[in-house]
């Protein structure tokens, strides 16, 4: 998507260099003259792009060097302003030479420096104006994507608030009934809800956590279903240890996993079995979960949907729309996709 940026970026620089070029020396050139305008055309996009690429291989080279796209939006607004205005500057003063040797005009450069130095410094202050303005326009949006984040991370809390209680008074009155006659699996089951509840609420104290963090949580929640439902659940989980370090936003997993058990086992006469795996694709974290239950199609019961379009919400105020979440049918039952980039 950044070449593709750059491409469109360079192609709509080279219109504007060609078009001041024509204002600058209208005595010499005819306007009315098309191939002109395409050859002086051709010329400035080659320049551009040379340059263009010249900026995209510093950005590639020296983002990883100093920590990555995620250190560098820690940084201070003038440090990050110096690093995406002063990249783009270099990378105008290295490709300029290179691009006007592609482009042809290495006599022109040689007989006529100071106007290429005129160019040059053209190019450069054009640079610097541009992605100046970008910056800070990228800038504010990031900070209203972060505010928007924060208020729909305010829901996911309200939501849980919310959630919670029933759950707990559910499980706290199957804890009650099972001391009289067994107590050994009253003990499980109230440990079980212990972990859930210790991973549910360390989720809650900060934006983002690591899988497998997200996993804990799950298996803790499942385990407590499973005392409930005995041999009408089976759940499995696995995920790889690089998936398992992967930050993501608290409660992206967990949603998943209880419409597994909500709309595809519980209304099953027979239950079934909730599969998550987790690992490494290219560029993304793919989450899987898969139930054997009563399919997609089957089950009436109410807040599937509304689970789904929230957790998309969420997904796109996080990642935009480089996240995907699909739900098919898996003959039997349902598989839901979670895709994730890394790179944020």
């Amino acid at each position: 998507m950044q070449w593709i940026w750059t491409l469109v970026f360079c192609a709509a620089l080279a219109a504007g260099f060609t078009l001041l070029g024509f204002v600058m020396n209208y005595r010499y050139l005819n306007w009315f003259d098309l191939r002109q305008w395409g050859w002086w055309y051709g010329k400035n996009l080659t320049v551009c792009l040379t340059i263009g690429v010249v900026i995209q291989i510093l950005f590639a080279i020296l983002t990883p060097r100093l920590g990555g796209r995620a250190r560098i939006r820690q940084w201070s607004d003038w440090r990050r302003t110096l690093f995406f205005s002063g990249i783009p500057i270099l990378g105008t003063v290295i490709g300029w030479l290179p691009g006007m040797w592609l482009a042809g005009l290495t006599s022109w450069v040689r007989l006529d420096w100071s106007q290429g130095g005129k160019v040059l410094g053209i190019t450069s202050a054009l640079s610097l104006g541009i992605t100046f303005v970008l910056h800070h326009w990228f800038a504010s949006k990031n900070r209203q994507l972060k505010a928007e984040r924060r208020a729909t991370e305010a829901q996911l809390r309200l939501l849980q608030g919310q959630i919670e209680p029933h759950f707990l008074f559910n499980t706290l009155a199957n804890v009650h009934s099972l001391i009289d006659y067994d107590a050994a699996k009253a003990k499980d089951m109230l440990g079980a809800f212990t972990a859930y509840l210790r991973a549910s609420l360390g989720g809650l104290r900060r934006e983002t956590g690591p899988l497998d963090d997200e996993l804990a949580l799950a298996e803790a929640y499942l385990t407590v279903l499973r005392t409930r439902m005995e041999d009408r659940l089976r759940f499995e989980i696995q995920a790889t240890p690089e998936a398992r370090a992967v930050m993501l936003p608290p409660m992206l997993l967990q949603p998943l996993v209880e419409n597994a058990v909500h709309h595809g086992l519980e209304p099953k006469i027979d239950g079934g079995t909730v599969r998550v795996d987790a690992a490494l694709h290219a560029a993304f974290l793919v989450i899987e979960v898969r139930d054997d239950g009563v399919g997609p199609g089957a089950s009436r019961r109410a807040g599937n949907g509304i689970a789904l379009s929230n957790l998309r919400e969420r997904l796109m105020t996080h990642y935009g729309d480089r996240a995907s979440l699909s739900l098919v049918a898996a003959d039997p039952g349902c598989l839901v996709t979670l895709r994730v980039p890394l790179d944020v």
